[in-house]
This record gives structure tokens, sequence and C-alpha cells, in this order.
């Protein structure tokens, strides 16, 4: 009705306004578009949203890697996901990313590499998580083909000019500036990495050192990624690391190992310090640091609060295997809604 009343009537009032009027309709309506993205004739109804992470938060990018030797596109993973299917979730079931998708009442954002920048199926939100993946280009490297951050970040570059194709530049910067942006990383980078014996980080800094590189690294990338019209930002921090089923076997006593405890409780501090700063310097940014380490520990050190009986070993009882992912030839617990972790890395969807 507004574009027929601005096309009828343009000659009786100035023809800049009229032209003002109609183009700030043709953005709103494809802001609109963007935010009530129709799939399946069902549309959405919560923000436009962004995934970067690692294994927790992939959900089939890594699929699309004929040489990645980390991928989860196999059983038993998947076991507990709708018709049982093997997605590239690196659990059971579903992902953190899946269960807030749920919580914003929309769908889960589709693997990047599954996605046709022709189509209009990005336009509600893209995963661009990669197993392996960490802050570091140099996390992750035996893992052969993965994305890293950076790589992440460049995926998101292409979703941007895509958007600005299809819907405008206006309306793709406002939609960029309303979606929320939730990214996990930073585990890899000490499991993967520094606790390696055979990557050099571990041995070519010391733990003052290698926190200061990750948030330098961090800084630049959540500078880049704000660049590219990202404000609304959860950065998830670490979970209790030395208290996940591959660390406790390195432990004599089968306990969590608090050494790798507080590596993770001072790069969290270290994080959140980053995110505060950047809020205070960068107009419009609101990140935030989410709690993850707190919450974890409570499942771990109370399982019985929460409906588990174990926490300190994983379902698939590959603790000590190498790669200790959960792969055809293990046997599964049968209760996997007991365990805490599905593998030895990884939470269960129950968790």
């Amino acid at each position: 009705q507004t574009l027929v009343c601005v096309l009828r009537f343009g000659s009786t009032a100035p023809k800049q306004q009229a032209m003002a009027a109609l183009r700030a309709l043709v953005v709103g309506i494809a802001i609109a578009a963007a935010h009530c993205w129709v799939a399946g004739g069902t549309a959405t109804k919560g923000p436009v949203t962004y995934v970067f992470g690692d294994s927790m938060s992939d959900v089939g990018n890594n699929n699309y890697f004929q040489l990645s030797l980390a991928r989860s596109n196999y059983p038993w993973y998947g076991i507990d996901y709708p018709n049982g299917v093997a997605t590239g979730r690196f659990t059971n079931g579903r992902t953190i990313g899946d269960y807030m998708a749920a919580k914003f009442g929309i769908p889960p954002p589709p693997p990047f590499l599954s996605l046709s920048m022709a189509d209009d199926d990005f336009l509600a939100g893209v995963n661009f998580a990669s197993g392996g993946a960490g802050i570091l280009n140099e996390t992750g490297v035996y893992f052969v083909e993965y994305f890293s951050f950076d790589e992440q970040i460049s995926c998101f570059e292409t979703v941007k000019r895509a958007m600005i194709a299809k819907i405008g530049k206006e309306a793709a910067e406002e939609t960029v500036n309303a979606a929320m942006f939730q990214i996990g990383l930073g585990s890899n980078d000490y499991i993967n990495n520094f606790l390696q014996p055979f990557m050099a980080d571990g041995t070519t800094y010391t733990h003052d050192q290698f926190i200061r590189l990750l948030v330098a690294t961090l800084d630049r990338q959540l500078k880049r990624l704000y660049g590219l019209g990202a404000r609304k930002v959860a950065f998830n921090g670490l979970p209790p690391l030395g208290c996940i089923p591959s660390q406790r076997v390195k432990s004599a006593t089968g306990e969590c190992i608090a050494q790798v405890n507080s590596y993770a409780v001072q790069f969290n501090a270290a994080a959140k310090k980053l995110l505060d700063g950047m809020n205070a310097k960068l107009p419009g940014a609101q990140m935030a640091l989410a709690d993850c380490y707190s919450v974890v520990k409570e499942l771990i050190d109370h399982p019985e609060r929460n409906g588990f009986t174990t926490s300190d070993t994983s379902c698939c009882g590959v603790d000590t295997k190498v790669g200790g992912l959960c792969l055809p030839d293990s046997t599964p617990c049968r209760d996997r809604k007991a365990y805490v972790f599905w593998d030895a890395y990884h939470t269960s969807d129950a968790a």
C-alpha cells in the first residue's frame, strides 16, 4: 500500500521525498525478507544467526573435506539425532548450536559448504564451524583439511557479498548488524596444540606468552568480523578442559588435571577482558563471554543433580583410543542420557 501511495501521489510531493520513501520501502522489504526467510513454507521468527567454531559446533562442513581426519559422518554419531542420521555433528544427537536455534525459534543454520550462493538458503544464517579449528591457524594442522577461524571469517565474507548482491548493501548491513554471532573456539588451541608434545607452540611459548598470542590473534579476528558488520557476539568460554576424558586418562588417579583447568580459567579471564575492551572502544559492539566453564564443571562435579550418573568417562568407552572418537567398531553405552561425555572430547546430547 505504501508503494502504491508513493507511485500514485509522487507527482504531488517533492521528487526527492518520494524517492527516499520508495528506497526506504525497498530496503525494509529486503530486511524483512532476510529476517522472515521461508524454507518449506515455514517462516523463521528468530534472529539471523551465524555460528563459528570447532567440532562442538560443526554440523557437517568437514563432511565435504575428503582428506579431513576430523569427521563424524558415520555411526555411532547421530544415533539420537532425528532419524538416527550421522550428519557430521560430533555427538550422539544435537549440538549446542542446535539447541540455541531451537530456543530462538529458528532452524539450525546449515553448514556453509552445503549451500549455493545462488539460492536464498544462506539468508537466514549459516554455520561455518569446522572440526579441528582453533583461534590459531597452526592449530589442527594434523587434521589435514578443515576451516581455521580465519578461513571461517573468509567464508562469511563470501556470504556477505552474496547478501549484498541479493538484497542490497544497506539491507545486508542492517541484517548483519542485527544478527547473532555465536563463536566457540579455543579448546583445540590447547588440546590439539599447546598440550601436544609434537606441536611447536607448547615448547616455543610459556603459558603466559601463549595466552597473549591467543588474545592478540582473537583481537584481530573479532575486529575483522566487526568490520564486516558483526555487532552482537556471544563468545563461548572454555570448559574445564582438564576434566574431559582424554585428559583424565593422563592423570595417575583418573581425576581432573588441575593445571589444564587453570589454563582454561586464565584464558577465559583474558577473553572477557578483551571483549569488554571492544565493547568500550567499538561503537555498537555488544560482545559477551558465555560462561561454559562453571556450567560444565557443575555437570562433572555433580552429575546426579542434573540427571546423569557418569561424568568421568565417555559413553563410547574410547578415552584411551587414538583419536578418542566413537568409531563404528566402538560399543556405546546403553543409557546415553546418563553420560555427560559422548566420546573422549565431546559432550553428549543430554549434556
